[in-house]
């Protein structure tokens, strides 16, 4: 059987919008610390065709990205899009330089967000639209408030929220339907286990950034480093693809979302869709995660 994204099951965001579980994000596509262009622009338009020739469904980007150069690149690269496919951004992250942001949840800014990312993907509706951060200076009912009325528009089908505690998906809730929430974590990161918790209990999908640590767990010196390469290599897999694995057998609303600029890091990561786990390896990991 040939692999495809579609191994790793499909999760309704909303109740309504199937995707495929295992998805893609797009912040490697441009230069490094977010900031510019691709270096190898061809070679991100392939990534982005061939991940919908694997089966992802659900391509992950922001407007802070690049920024702007992730959404753009996803339209030349797929646009007209294929039926099924779910483009999601996020917008309230302004960028200084690489790895330079401030956040900004002004109503007015917002909504010029959502406006700008509709043009640049050519989309007439986001099915999924992320609020990137909750900007501290700026009350929450005004964030929410102009994501709300976008949505009332028809410009926006879904509302996600990035970076978030369960306290702070409660307050959200009052305001909007929070469908989906993304925040680190990993096999070696766990500080977000409480809100993924939260969220299994409300169905809500849960988005994990840095699913692999940005590479991190994969180095040799890294404390799991010893027992994930044992566990993958009795599966005849890659220390990447067990990350992933992991994550998708955490959860039921888990929807890692690995990033990549490269078509054979891409074709690694989407057959980590078909690795399953059993109950000896799951307490091998998480007895390193411990030590």
């Amino acid at each position: 059987m040939a692999t495809s994204a579609s191994q790793s099951g499909t999760f309704l965001v909303g109740g309504d919008l199937p995707v495929h579980r295992l998805s893609y994000g797009t912040m490697r596509l441009v230069g490094e610390g977010a900031w510019g262009e691709p270096a190898d622009p061809a070679e991100a338009h392939r990534v982005l065709r061939h991940a919908v020739e694997l089966g992802v469904t659900l391509i992950d980007t922001a407007d802070a990205y690049g920024p702007e150069i992730a959404e753009r690149l996803i339209a030349e690269a797929l646009h007209p899009y294929p039926p099924g496919l779910v483009i999601a951004t996020k917008g309230g992250i302004t960028r200084q330089g690489p790895a330079k942001t401030e956040y900004v949840g002004r109503a007015g800014y917002l909504i010029q967000c959502v406006e700008m990312s509709l043009r640049r993907l050519k989309l007439e509706r986001i099915d999924l639209y992320q609020l990137h951060r909750i900007d501290p200076r700026t009350p929450l009912e005004e964030s929410l408030g102009a994501l709300r009325q976008m949505q009332q528009q028809g410009k926006i089908r879904h509302i996600g929220l990035s970076e978030v505690t369960p306290l702070e998906i409660e307050a959200a809730q009052k305001i909007v339907e929070v469908r989906t929430v993304q925040n680190r974590y990993s096999l070696g990161d766990r500080r977000n286990e409480e809100t993924l918790k939260f969220c299994e209990r409300r169905g809500i999908g849960f988005l994990p950034w840095y699913p692999m640590a940005g590479g991190k767990q994969l180095k040799p010196d890294h404390p799991l480093a010893q027992a994930m390469a044992r566990i993958a290599a009795r599966h005849q897999a890659t220390v990447a693809q067990l990350s992933l694995a992991w994550l998708l057998q955490r959860s039921p609303v888990m929807l890692p979302i690995p990033g990549t600029s490269k078509v054979s890091h891409l074709e690694e990561n989407v057959a980590a869709a078909r690795l399953q786990l059993d109950a000896t390896d799951c307490a091998e990991l998480e007895s390193a995660v411990q030590a």
